[in-house]
């Protein structure tokens, strides 16, 4: 399908839906976007008013799913990724390693840098680049990073992963208040890479001296992070009072619950939050005995779980993040798609590509139903997922 239409369904723009509208797609590019129309040359698709045509969502923190991850540094678990993220609305991501021993970070990011080159094709979900999470990261806070691995932060170190990465290391999450962390702060603002505070058991104070420094960006919100006390508040209650600072959000109800989750809405806005889902290799895999970062994880009742307890990532999808946000806060779905679309493009700078649905912008698209189930999912004008019934 290299020239096709959908029509009559009700399309989510810039300016707001459109009803009985249609998308032309060319060369991967959305080519027209207006009232119901007729090209005659091209593959029309109809749907229906009941049908919402959307932009497709954007993952800045995934590990894994279908039981591959990042760190296994192969060209095959970034494919199983890739090629299956679309079963849930996601048409780009950013592959997110682990604190792990640095030669196995160095192979990880190398193989990203590689299939990027390689395979990063149309048709199923884009590698935007890489989330680097740890391992410069408060021992204090490891979460289901593992502590052994921890390590300060270090700029030339961090300059050998990137020159590895064939620059494509976007966003780094570290610990600002350890040794060295303000200087690589700066270093990364300098470069254009998004630093992120996450796995930190900074002050308030140190954190907005770390904002200052360059921080405009939180790692999955309330958890790794000190938290909101009335007399010592820490990470969580900083980032939320400071506008210039987005959050991730892992909006299952068990890493957040619903209050929290809605707490956090009314303080940031659809501007201030990015959905994410932080999943590891068991995603959509079932209850079992998996393996992230060099620990065994524990799947039951939707919870990966350390041995101990620690929570381990997610195995939540993109989609049930959209439909969760709506539940736990009452906002709109165009909220929830703009948290899940829009925030984390402009975040990541590609929004003049990604993120909405505009005529020049990527073929990025999903296709929801009433209840806001993913029907179809086209990654850059090549349709990746097609679950109607009536096809």
């Amino acid at each position: 399908m290299s020239r096709f239409l959908f029509n009559d369904a009700t399309v989510y723009t810039e300016e707001g839906w459109l009803e009985n509208g249609c998308i032309l797609i060319e060369n991967e590019k959305i080519a027209y976007v207006g009232p119901n129309a007729s090209f005659p040359d091209a593959q029309t698709i109809e749907l229906n008013s009941r049908y919402y045509l959307v932009p497709g969502f954007i993952d800045l923190h995934i590990h894994g799913a279908f039981g591959a991850d990042v760190m296994d540094a192969t060209a095959e678990a970034l494919q199983t990724i890739a090629s299956r993220l679309p079963e849930e609305g996601t048409t780009s991501f950013l592959a997110t390693t682990m604190t792990a021993p640095a030669e196995q970070i160095e192979q990880a990011v190398e193989n990203v840098a590689n299939y990027m080159q390689t395979y990063n094709v149309p048709g199923q979900s884009e590698i935007l680049g890489i989330h680097l999470e740890g391992p410069f990261l408060s021992p204090k806070r490891a979460g289901a990073q593992h502590p052994s691995n921890i390590i300060e932060p270090n700029i030339a170190l961090f300059q050998r992963w990137q020159q590895k990465a064939n620059g494509a290391i976007r966003l780094v999450t570290l610990a600002p208040e350890e040794n060295h962390g303000l200087a690589l702060v700066s270093y990364l603002k300098e470069h254009g890479i998004i630093a992120s505070i996450g796995h930190s058991n900074a002050g308030y104070e140190q954190v907005t001296e770390a904002i200052r420094a360059g921080v405009t960006h939180a790692t999955h919100l309330f958890n790794g992070m000190s938290g909101i006390h009335h007399r010592k508040p820490g990470v969580a209650l900083a980032v939320l009072m400071h506008e210039e600072v987005v959050c991730e959000l892992i909006a299952d109800g068990v890493h957040v619950v619903p209050e929290m989750v809605r707490f956090a809405y009314r303080n940031k806005g659809k501007e201030g939050l990015i959905m994410i889902t932080d999943a590891m290799r068991a995603k959509c895999l079932g209850e079992g005995e998996y393996e992230l970062g060099g620990q065994r994880v524990i799947v039951r009742d939707g919870k990966a779980m350390l041995s101990d307890g620690t929570l381990a990532g997610s195995v939540l999808t993109l989609k049930q993040a959209v439909q969760n946000v709506i539940d736990f806060t009452g906002c709109t779905l165009e909220d929830a798609i703009y948290m899940a679309s829009t925030t984390p493009a402009k975040q990541l700078g590609v929004f003049d590509r990604k993120g909405s649905i505009r005529v020049g912008k990527d073929a990025d698209l999903v296709v929801l139903n009433e209840k806001h189930e993913v029907v179809m999912t086209i990654c850059r004008g090549k349709l990746a997922y097609d679950r109607r019934e009536d096809r």
